[in-house]
C-alpha cells in the first residue's frame, strides 16, 4: 500500500499497524449464495443481495440536488438503486444491460421500494460459487471509498495479511483452564474465523472468543490493581468509635437509620480498622440518606484524631451540606467550617488558620479545598459528594493533603448499572444505599402534553391552597444560549398569568442572575416566602425545600434519564404526597417516548440508570470517558452482561490463587500483560 493511503488509513480508520488491521473488525456478514428474487423484496428485510442487469440509467434533480437512478430488472421485476452521493463516478463505472450482484438496503420512497448507495459487483467477477460463502463487511467512510478503500478493499488487506502470518505469531493470552471451562476457541483462531468466516456459527464463536478475552483483560487489570492498592496503601487505623460518633448517634440523631445505611457504615468501620487506605465508592438514591453516612464518618475520623473533610460541586450544594451539618452538631464541641471561592478576608484566614493548625474538625467546601493554600494538620477522611463532577486529576489534589493517603469515600446519586461499576469502579469497593428513610412516599410522576396546561396549573394551584410549593423548570444546556433563555424569560411571563401578583410570590433562578440575587431568590424558596420556583436545571442538586410537592419538568424531551431522575428528587423530601409532572409537546420521538415511560413506571434510581445505559449506551454516562476503559471493540457492557460476571468471577479467582501470575499456565496472560504500553494509574483516586 502506497504512503499516501496508508494514511489515510491512519487518519480515518486509526489502522497504523498490522495489529489494528486485525482488530479492524467487520460488523455484519453477507451470504453471498442468498439471492432475493426483486419480486419478493419487502421494509422487514434490510439488508439483501438482489442479481440483475441494469435496463435504465438517468441523472434526475436540479444542480443543487442531483441524483443517479439505476433501474436493475431480474426475471421477476424491477428495482430503482439511487446515488446522491458520488453519482458521477457511480455514472462512469455502471454499464446498462450487464448483469449486476447487488447488495443494499430496502427503502421507501413515495410508495415504491429502493436502494440507495448500494454495494455494486460486476456478476462475471462475483465469487457466488467460491469456497467463501459468509462475506465478511466493514465500516469505511466516504473519503476512503473515494480512494479505493472499500468495505471489500478493506476486506482483501485483511485477508491478505492472514494468509502471509503464521498462525503462532498469534499468542494466546486466556489460560488453558479458562478456554476449556468457557469452550472457547484458541486466540489465533479466533482472529482468522472473524475475518474469514466458513459460516455464521464460526463467526459467532469468533466474535464470543474475542469479546470474552476483551473483557476478562479488562477485569484482569482492574482486579490486580484493586490487590495492589490494597496491598501497599497504608492508611490512617480507626481503632475506635469513641464520644463524637456514640454521643451523636444516642442523642443527636434526627431519625433512625435504615438498614442499608446501618450496613454501610459498618463496611466503612471496617475498612478503616484494616490499616490500608479506604477507597469506596457509596451509591445511593436521591433522598436515601448518604449526607447522614457521611457525617457519621467524618465523626468516626474526629474520633480517631484527625480531620475530615466534604466537598461538593457547587457553592449552594457546599452551604446545604454546612449549614445542615453544622445544625445537627449544635450542641457538640464540633469545630465546622465553610469554604468556598465567596468566603474572603478575614474569614477565610480564619479558617486556613484553623484547618493548619488542626483545632477544625470538619471542613466543607467546593473546589476551592483544593487550592495549595488550604493546608490540613492531620486530614484522615475525604469525602467527595456527585464525585462525577470532578475530573480525576482534581480529585487528586485532595489525596496530596497529607502524608499518609486520607480514607477516601466518594458518593454519588446517580446510580451506576452494576455491569459499568464493574467496569469503570471495579478497583473500588462499592457500597450501595438501597433502601429509603420509612414515612418517604413515592413520588407520583405523570405525563403531560402542551394541551394539558390549563389543568396543570389548576393542580398546582390547588396544592399552594394546601401550603405546599412548586418548581417548574426549563432546560438550558449551556447559560449562553439565546434561544433557551428567551424560552425560560417567556414561560415565565406564562407562569405570572396564571399565578398574578400580589396573591402569588414567584421566584426565578438561573445561570446568568448575579451570584447574590441567585442566592437571594432561593432563600425566599427555602423559607416559604414564595410559592413557585421558575428556574434552570441549577436546582438540579442542591435545594433541600421539604414543602416543595411539584416538580414540573418543561420539555421533557430535552433531558437525559438521570437528569430527570435528579430534577424529580426535589421533591418528595417531606412527609406529603409528591408529584412530579412531565410536560412536553405533542409530538414526541421514540426514544423521548421510552424514557418519559421509564420515568412514569419506577422511582428506583438503579432500574432508570440500567434503562440509561441501554438507551445511551455505556460512552454517553458521566464519568465513564475520563476512566478510558470502555475502549471496547466487540464486547457491549449492556448485551453482554452475562459474559462481564464471568470474566469477573474468572479473574478474581485467577488473582486469589496466583497474584503475580507465575504459574506455568499463567504465562501467556503474564506475557501479554507487560507487554502492554503502560498507562498512568489514576485508579487510587476513583
Amino acid at each position: 500500500m502506497g504512503p499516501q493511503k496508508g494514511e489515510l488509513l491512519r487518519k480515518e480508520a486509526g489502522i497504523f499497524t498490522f495489529r489494528d488491521l486485525l482488530e479492524y473488525f467487520p460488523f455484519r456478514y453477507v451470504d453471498r449464495t442468498r439471492i432475493t428474487k426483486i419480486t419478493s423484496l419487502h421494509m422487514q428485510l434490510d439488508y439483501v443481495q438482489v442479481k440483475g442487469r441494469i435496463v435504465h440509467m438517468e441523472v434526475m434533480g436540479d444542480k443543487r440536488a442531483k441524483r443517479l437512478v439505476a433501474r436493475l430488472q431480474d426475471d421477476t421485476g424491477t428495482i430503482d438503486l439511487v446515488w446522491f452521493q458520488g453519482w458521477q463516478w457511480m455514472q462512469k463505472s455502471l454499464r446498462e444491460n450487464v448483469q449486476y450482484l447487488v447488495f443494499g438496503k430496502i427503502a421507501a420512497f413515495n410508495g415504491n421500494l429502493q436502494m440507495s448507495h448500494p454495494e455494486m459487483e460486476l456478476l462475471s467477477e462475483a465469487t457466488i460459487d467460491g469456497k467463501r460463502h459468509l462475506e465478511a463487511v466493514y465500516s469505511t467512510t466516504e473519503k476512503l471509498k473515494q480512494r479505493g478503500l472499500t468495505a471489500k478493499a478493506i476486506g482483501k488487506l485483511t485477508q491478505n495479511l492472514l494468509e502471509q502470518m503464521n498462525m503462532n505469531e498469534i499468542q494466546e493470552n486466556i489460560p488453558a483452564p479458562v478456554l476449556q471451562q468457557y469452550r472457547l476457541m484458541p486466540r489465533s483462531m479466533a482472529y482468522f474465523k472473524i475475518h474469514m468466516p466458513a459460516s455464521e456459527e464460526e463467526a459467532k464463536q469468533a466474535q464470543r472468543r474475542l469479546k470474552f478475552e476483551e473483557l476478562f483483560l479488562v477485569q484482569i487489570k482492574i482486579c490486580r490493581v484493586k490487590m495492589r492498592r490494597q496491598a501497599q496503601s497504608h492508611g490512617f487505623v480507626f481503632g475506635k468509635v469513641g464520644e463524637f460518633f456514640n454521643d451523636f448517634y444516642n442523642n443527636h440523631l434526627p431519625f433512625p437509620l435504615t438498614g442499608a445505611q446501618k450496613r454501610v457504615l459498618k463496611e466503612i468501620r471496617q475498612d478503616t480498622a484494616t490499616g490500608k487506605q479506604m477507597n469506596r465508592l457509596l451509591q445511593g438514591d436521591v433522598g436515601s440518606g448518604k449526607t447522614m453516612v457521611a457525617l457519621l464518618t467524618m465523626l468516626l475520623a474526629n474520633d480517631n484524631g484527625v480531620q475530615a473533610c466534604l466537598m461538593a460541586p457547587t457553592e449552594i450544594l457546599a452551604q446545604q451540606h454546612f449549614k445542615s451539618i453544622a445544625a445537627q452538631l449544635e450542641n457538640m464541641p464540633v469545630n465546622i467550617a465553610l469554604l468556598t471561592g465567596n468566603i474572603k478576608g478575614k474569614q477565610r484566614k480564619q479558617v486556613l488558620a484553623a484547618a493548619a493548625d488542626g483545632s477544625l474538625h470538619i471542613l466543607v467546601g467546593t473546589h476551592a479545598l483544593l487550592e495549595k493554600e488550604v493546608v490540613f494538620k492531620n486530614l484522615g477522611m475525604s469525602i467527595v459528594d456527585e464525585q462525577h463532577r470532578f475530573g480525576v486529576a482534581q480529585r487528586a489534589r485532595l489525596w496530596e493533603k497529607n502524608t499518609t493517603p486520607p480514607h477516601v469515600l466518594v458518593m454519588t446519586a446517580t446510580p451506576i448499572p452494576r455491569t459499568l461499576a464493574m467496569t469503570v469502579y471495579g478497583d473500588l469497593d462499592v457500597s450501595v444505599i438501597d433502601e429509603m428513610p420509612p414515612g418517604r412516599k413515592p413520588i407520583t410522576t405523570v405525563h403531560r402534553t402542551e394541551y394539558q396546561r390549563p389543568q396543570v396549573m389548576d393542580f398546582i394551584r390547588e396544592e399552594i391552597k394546601k401550603g405546599r410549593q412548586a418548581y417548574i423548570v426549563y432546560p438550558l444546556i449551556d447559560e449562553s444560549e439565546k434561544m433557551d433563555y428567551e424560552n425560560l424569560m417567556k414561560g415565565y411571563e406564562e407562569v405570572k398569568a396564571f399565578f398574578p401578583e400580589p396573591k402569588y410570590n414567584i421566584s426565578m433562578v438561573h445561570g446568568r442572575q448575579p451570584t447574590e440575587m441567585r442566592e437571594n431568590n432561593m432563600h425566599r424558596f427555602v423559607i416559604g416566602e414564595s410559592q413557585i420556583m421558575v428556574a434552570t436545571t441549577v436546582i438540579e442538586v442542591g435545594v433541600n425545600v421539604p414543602n416543595a410537592s411539584v416538580m414540573v419538568i418543561e420539555s421533557t424531551e430535552r433531558f437525559g434519564l438521570s437528569q430527570l431522575h435528579q430534577l424529580r428528587g426535589r421533591v418528595g423530601r417531606g412527609a406529603d404526597q409528591s408529584y412530579c409532572v412531565l410536560m412536553t409537546g405533542n409530538k414526541i420521538g421514540n426514544e423521548s417516548r421510552e424514557r418519559i415511560k421509564v420515568m412514569v413506571q419506577t422511582n428506583n434510581g438503579f432500574i432508570i440508570s440500567e434503562k440509561d445505559m441501554e438507551l445511551r449506551g455505556p460512552g454517553d454516562l458521566e464519568g465513564t470517558r475520563q476512566s478510558g476503559i470502555l475502549d471496547l471493540r466487540l464486547a457491549d457492557i449492556v448485551q453482554d452482561k452475562a459474559m462481564l460476571a464471568a470474566a469477573r468471577e474468572c479473574a478474581e479467582k485467577i488473582l486469589e490463587e496466583d497474584p503475580d501470575l507465575l504459574a506455568p499456565e499463567n504465562k501467556g496472560l503474564f506475557d501479554f500483560l507487560a507487554s502492554q504500553k503502560t498507562k498512568s494509574q489514576w485508579s487510587k483516586i476513583s
